[in-house]
């Protein structure tokens, strides 16, 4: 069986943290179900050439549609960081605290994308929890994977948790991989 979920998390979290990261794995599982539910839904869309907002959209089926994530918000600024983030989509748990889910494809680990939006929660006051869904690969012209984003973001994620050295105010990071793997 191929791995299309990968979640990490601090190393050292308190009782209450505990608690709320209970409440982001039901809400990841859910993401994971409806994912692997929609996969042909997803084959048909996330082809050469195509943007990521029509993944977006049948991701949306379940976040917004059903979870009441709300899209495109503009994040809080952190004090003395002037910031415009507006993810894909948003989650509040409670007063500042939040979920923010990506989707990403192209440009996942080219543009690093994913290092991106790693930050834009490391740096929102009302966000602790990173959703990533990105391809398992991107395809070329001829059809043919010329990347494998998921286990790149994987590892790229993983480097930030398990050191409290390396550990930045990120509680938890859920990556979720779509699509096929090879053609």
């Amino acid at each position: 069986m191929v791995q299309r979920y990968a979640r990490f998390t601090r190393s050292d979290v308190t009782s209450t943290e505990a608690v709320e990261l209970g409440r982001v794995d039901v809400v990841a599982a859910q993401l994971s179900r409806h994912l692997e539910s929609r996969t042909a839904a997803i084959d048909l869309v996330h082809i050469h050439g195509a943007g990521s907002s029509a993944v977006q959209t049948i991701v949306s089926e379940l976040l917004f549609a059903e979870l009441g994530f709300r899209e495109e918000v503009v994040l809080t600024p952190e004090v003395g960081l002037v910031t415009r983030a507006r993810p894909d989509f948003v989650y509040p748990l409670g007063q500042g605290r939040g979920i923010v889910a990506e989707v990403e494809r192209g440009g996942t680990t080219t543009n690093n994308h994913d290092l991106k939006d790693f930050w834009k929660v490391h740096i929102a006051p009302d966000a602790h929890h990173l959703f990533l869904i990105v391809p398992m690969a991107n395809w070329n012209a001829a059809g043919k994977a010329r990347e494998r984003p998921f286990a790149r973001v994987a590892r790229r994620i993983q480097a930030f948790f398990g050191d409290p050295r390396r550990e930045v105010d990120v509680l938890s990071a859920h990556v979720f991989g779509y699509g096929g793997i090879g053609r």
